[in-house]
């Protein structure tokens, strides 16, 4: 029976951004897939969809897609179930990838998109109940200690090599892929195959920042050049001068971010907040021996500590500091509605051209900053206002300690999973990876994993509007952003434990102090738990003895003493002479 559909999605679901190079095309895209005729989708596909948008040439992405209808004949009417987190990326494989794949493949492939936080449930569920929920999961990478040491996984470096060989595709190239070193454990084996990626960074409004009266009103007030923050300090002062003028009959707020009582506020914090603050050890891609979760390791890799009577450092000086800074910014600098959105809600509110500068911003929210809703931060020609740069670090920070995080959405395959419907899923999983359709979907998403879809010449033709998206990961300072690293040893357990006590300190029910203690001491129950449990074998927890603090401030590296002051002098570049350093 011929079965004919048409998949019909917006380009971006936030905004109509560009699909190709930097031209305007219909923001619209038309796919007719047809389950009957395999080789008519293909051609379709590639003329229609793909439309030269690829780092391998037309005789080339034939080949691959060939391999891909020749690997997938023993699976043939097989029907899978695949889920990801809802960002513009994933609706993309959803709503017009896995059509595709499902026609030329003869595999059905379903792909659910639901909240972050229930793609870890889920996870979790099927880790405790060892029955199959899914077939594939892209999972972040901030579970890569989980997945090392519980081994529920299928490492896939053993799985390409052996039972999922005749299932890998030869045009894989993993060494293309930006983000492997953030799904590798220590034992050097790769547990997940990066889908998306997307970095935290400081957004601002360029166009104000390089006003010359706005410029000689800062200098006039605070002695020093407006320019992109290099620390907290210069950070604070611009938030401070901007909160309460009227731009462009507008009132404008100097900072953004937001507050609510919920799972994505503990991201805002585990996401690198601490060790942009200076907070962990000196390291990269992660601190070591202290992570900016605050979790201490042995030489072993073993956690054994969070209190800094253990040598962790959740609730050290530099912890405190950190979270005092982002509440007082909170409450002085920031629109009001701000303490009750949550991450989805305040990432679009830049778009709406009242706000200054934000130091945590997430580059996913750069589809809301290039579309038609964000007009007020575009100029006549599509050019952006504003442009994004590395954010600026804490008072406790050193040379060598990471700065900021990368979110690395990554394709997981249980070992739960049965394994002809993990074969099935994992075909699945580098089609939507593979270079023929990379190129085509960082247009759609702008979440990068390949070099060479970032060294497409259709991305140095869109660079201009993207507002410094492409020379960032074209620089080697994106390899100072990175993920949750293997220091924790169960992420779904304790990510929830910081959500809920930030919420305390942010709504002032508890002080900064008070709730990273608390924080700190629920952080090693759950380590004892695992201890005594003995689930994560020889790699997991083995908890220090209380020492106390002094005895830990003297120890080489993080926790570290409290600053006698921790507003050191304010330091700022301008915005062209730092992308020069970084081509």
């Amino acid at each position: 029976m011929k079965i004919t559909s048409t998949i019909s999605i917006l380009c971006l679901s936030l905004a109509a951004v560009a699909c190709s190079g930097g031209s305007e095309p219909d923001n619209r895209s038309q796919i007719e897939v047809d389950m009957s005729d395999p080789e008519g989708t293909a051609k379709k596909f590639l003329d229609e969809e793909i439309a030269g948008l690829s780092s391998l040439s037309r005789e080339e992405q034939e080949a691959e897609l060939a391999w891909f209808m020749e690997a997938a004949q023993p699976f043939k009417g097989m029907e899978i179930s695949v889920v990801s987190e809802t960002i513009a990326t994933h609706e993309y494989e959803s709503k017009v990838l896995a059509p595709v794949f499902s026609a030329i493949t003869g595999i059905r492939v379903t792909h659910d998109l639901i909240g972050e936080g229930d793609v870890v449930e889920k996870l979790q569920t099927q880790m405790q109940s060892n029955e199959n929920i899914y077939d594939a999961y892209v999972n972040d990478s901030d579970l890569i200690g989980t997945h090392w040491r519980y081994q529920q996984v299928r490492n896939l470096t053993d799985w390409m090599a052996g039972e999922g060989k005749d299932v890998t595709s030869p045009g894989l190239d993993l060494p293309d892929f930006i983000g492997t070193a953030f799904t590798t454990g220590p034992d050097g084996k790769l547990y997940q195959l990066p889908d998306q990626q997307f970095a935290n960074l400081y957004w601002f409004r360029y166009d104000w920042f390089t006003d010359p009266e706005i410029q000689a009103d800062f200098k006039a007030q605070y002695g020093y050049d407006l320019g992109v923050p290099v620390n907290w300090s210069a950070y604070e002062d611009i938030a401070e001068f901007f909160t309460g003028r009227e731009i462009d009959g507008q009132k404008v707020f100097g900072n953004m971010d937001y507050g609510k009582k919920d799972p994505s506020l503990g991201w805002r914090f585990t996401d690198a907040w601490m060790s942009m603050a200076g907070m962990g050890s000196v390291g990269e891609p992660n601190g070591l021996p202290v992570d900016e979760w605050g979790i201490r390791v042995n030489e072993n890799s073993q956690p054994v500590g969070s209190c800094m009577a253990r040598g962790g450092a959740t609730n050290s000086p530099a912890a405190v500091y950190a979270l005092a800074k982002y509440s007082k910014w909170l409450a002085e600098y920031a629109p009001p509605a701000a303490a009750g959105m949550t991450f989805s809600e305040a990432g679009p509110v830049p778009a709406q051209g009242n706000i200054a500068q934000q130091m945590f911003w997430y580059t996913t929210f750069t589809a809301n900053m290039v579309g038609e809703e964000a007009s007020a931060v575009l100029n006549e020609d599509g050019t952006p206002k504003w442009r994004m740069a590395p954010s600026p670090h804490g008072a406790y920070w050193e040379d060598g300690m990471k700065v900021g995080y990368q979110d690395a959405g990554s394709w997981t395959l249980m070992k739960s999973t049965p394994a002809d419907r993990a074969k099935a899923a994992w075909l699945y999983a580098q089609f939507v990876t593979s270079k023929t359709v990379d190129v085509k979907k960082a247009h759609v998403g702008l979440t990068f994993i390949r070099e060479s879809t970032i060294q497409h010449p259709s991305f140095t033709e869109r660079a201009p509007k993207l507002g410094g998206l492409v020379e960032f990961y074209r620089s080697p300072a994106r390899t100072q952003w990175s993920p949750t690293g293997t220091n924790v040893p169960d992420y779904p357990r304790l990510a929830q434990l910081w959500w809920q006590n930030i919420g305390d300190a942010s709504s002032g029910t508890k002080s900064p102090k008070e709730a990273l203690d608390a924080l700190c001491q629920q952080q090693e129950r759950v380590l004892s738990r695992l201890e005594r449990s003995g689930l994560q074998g020889d790699l997991g927890p083995r908890l220090n003895d209380e020492r106390g603090d002094a005895y830990w401030l003297n120890q080489p590296g993080s926790p570290k003493a409290k600053l006698a002051d921790e507003k050191p002098k304010p330091v700022t570049i301008a915005y062209d002479e730092l992308i020069e350093t970084w081509q």
